[in-house]
This record gives structure tokens, C-alpha cells and sequence, in this order.
């Protein structure tokens, strides 16, 4: 039986890597990227220095910046471009795609004109089609070099679920089910906002008792959130919620604990984002995870902080001296 042709929308570290992976078990693979002058270098060098240094790309895997004959004819979409970029994505491919064609976001991030879940605004571009989550404690760099690893896909469709399960999974990679959706797009997204607020930590040279502090209490904010929204509380203690949080959190790979870092370090965000070759997704989801915050009325400390560092220009020291100083209360 044929495997299924699968195209991924984003050339970013995480989308390259799935692209190898998924070359490497034998699927043919089309590898999207929204800049032709790009794409046609990795083309020819079979690497992608910005965001995938020192992995070279299998000659199967085709390249393009077409974005028509990237999706016609696939099976599965994986979309693995930036949250804040997806709605554009997703209105190229329209007409272009089968009805049975599964859908895999793997971007973490909300929309910050929406405050929508990435796949809420997949469902809101291209209707009820079918659609997936993977997500979890996933360094780009690290899967492309074996080291093993964990993630869980979610969809409300068991068929789908189990589909995504048997396709990516490796001897190095390790893939869960979950049904929780909310859950586990949440978690892959907000804990990008504790990162910033761990980085912000390290900047001020705090130590393991700080950052101790923001993980735990980050969760139980995440976790808040999660359930006024629906999802199930025990997610959050799983791969992609703590797993996820944790690894974002002290990784030295990870640039949102490194743009927090900076922050705390005395740095401007404008300053900070205009060196970075990639997107820090804690970035604009501080806006859209503040918005969920006040909409459902839940009370998120460590997030609103962040969201002022990056956004009403307050200062770290400011911003500490607020989450210690506030009314006593009961963990």
C-alpha cells in the first residue's frame, strides 16, 4: 500500500525537521516556504542554515515556494508556519485541496486578532475539515538529531488520532493521543509566555527558588485558564503541558526564555526582536493570553507582568516587586 503524500506548509527548524523525519520513514514529502529566493538555496544546498543549521535535507524531499502544487494531491497538511501567519496560509490553499485531506497544525501560538486556537482559525478558513494537533516538549533541533523525544497528537477523531500516531512515530520519537484539543493547544501556547517570564529571571540573575516559582505557578495559571475554557485539568500535567513548559523553560535553545533574558538584561523587545532570526511565539501570545485572561475573568499574574515587560514598557524589577507584594492567599 502507497504511503501517504504528505506537504509542509513552513520551512521554519520545526517544519524542516518533520520534513526529514518523515522523509526518513519512507513518505514523500513537499516541503513548503513562503520566499522563493529561499527556498531555491536549500534547493541547491540541500540545507537550511537560518533555522536548521548542520541538518542536511534527503534529495526526495521536494521544495518549493508553490504553494498550489505543495497541497494539491496530498494527504496530509501539516501547517508549521508562525500562528500570527497561518490565516494568510491557510486563504492560499483554498480549492486546492481533497475533502479527505487531514489537516496537522503544529504551530504554537493564538492569533492576536482573534484570540483563536490555531485550529479555530483552520476551521474558520476551510470549514469542517479534518484536523489534528501535535504538540509537546519538541526542540526542532534536537529531533533532527535523534535525540528521543516525546509529543502527543490530539483530535476529537480517534481514526485521525491513531492515522497521525502511526505516521510520525520513530524509534527516537515518541507520539501520545489526547483527546483534549483545548487543552493541549493551550499548553503548547501559553507556556511560550512562562518562558519570556523564566528568561526575564535568568536576566536578572535569579536563581533555581525563582524559577522554581514561575514554572509552578505558571502552570497553575495555565491550568486555570484551560479549564474556564474547557479542557480537561489533568492535560496540563502531561507532555504538552508541564513537559512542554519545562523544557521551553530551561532550554538554552529556547528563544523565549531568551528574549526574556534579554528583557531582563535591560534590552527593548523592538531591539530584541529585529536580531532574531526566528519567531518567538511568547511574543504576540502575551497579547492574545492577557485578552483570554480578562475575557474569562481568571486571574493570571505571571502573564499580565509579561505582557506589560513587552508591551507598556515596565520595568523587570517593577514587575517582580508586583507578583511578590501581592494579598496573601492559599496556593
Amino acid at each position: 500500500m502507497p504511503k501517504q503524500r504528505i506537504a509542509i506548509l513552513g520551512d521554519g527548524g520545526w517544519g524542516t525537521t518533520l520534513a526529514v523525519l518523515l522523509c526518513n520513514k519512507g513518505y514523500p514529502i513537499t516541503l513548503w516556504g513562503a520566499f522563493a529566493g529561499y527556498t531555491e538555496t536549500m534547493v541547491k544546498t540541500r540545507r537550511n542554515p537560518k533555522f536548521l543549521p548542520g541538518i542536511k535535507i534527503p534529495r526526495s524531499i521536494k521544495i518549493t515556494s508553490d504553494i498550489k502544487s505543495a497541497v494539491e494531491d496530498k494527504e496530509i497538511v501539516v501547517l508549521a508556519v508562525p500562528s500570527q501567519y497561518a490565516r494568510s496560509v491557510l486563504r492560499k490553499i483554498k480549492g486546492y485541496f481533497a475533502k479527505k485531506t487531514i489537516f496537522l497544525s503544529v504551530a504554537k501560538g493564538i492569533e492576536i486578532s482573534s484570540s483563536k486556537r490555531i485550529s479555530e482559525v483552520i476551521r474558520a478558513e476551510l470549514g469542517q475539515v479534518r484536523l489534528a494537533v501535535l504538540s509537546g516538549p519538541t526542540i526542532a533541533s534536537e529531533v533532527a538529531k535523534g535525540v528521543p523525544t516525546t509529543a502527543v497528537v490530539v483530535s476529537t477523531d480517534k481514526r485521525i488520532r491513531k492515522t497521525i500516531q502511526e505516521i510520525f512515530s520513530t524509534q527516537r520519537f515518541r507520539v501520545y493521543t489526547n483527546p483534549d484539543v483545548i487543552g493541549v493547544e493551550l499548553g503548547g501556547s501559553l507556556k511560550n509566555v512562562i518562558a519570556i517570564a523564566c528568561g526575564v529571571s535568568d536576566g536578572l540573575g535569579f536563581g533555581t527558588n525563582t524559577k522554581a516559582a514561575i514554572l509552578t505557578r505558571g502552570l497553575a495559571e495555565i491550568s486555570r485558564l484551560g479549564k474556564a475554557m474547557g479542557a480537561k485539568a489533568e492535560t496540563f500535567s502531561g507532555v504538552s503541558g508541564l513537559g512542554d513548559l519545562v523544557t521551553t523553560c530551561i532550554s538554552k535553545q529556547s528563544r523565549n526564555r531568551r528574549v526574556g533574558e534579554l528583557i531582563g538584561k535591560g534590552k527593548h523587545l523592538k531591539e530584541i526582536c529585529q536580531h532574531m532570526q526566528m519567531i518567538a511565539e511568547g511574543v504576540p501570545t502575551a497579547k492574545s493570553a492577557y485578552a483570554l485572561s480578562l475575557k474569562h475573568k481568571i486571574d493570571m499574574p505571571i502573564i499580565r507582568e509579561v505582557y506589560h515587560l513587552l508591551y507598556k514598557h515596565k520595568s523587570p524589577a517593577q514587575a517582580v516587586e508586583d507578583l511578590m507584594m501581592r494579598k496573601s492567599k492559599e496556593e
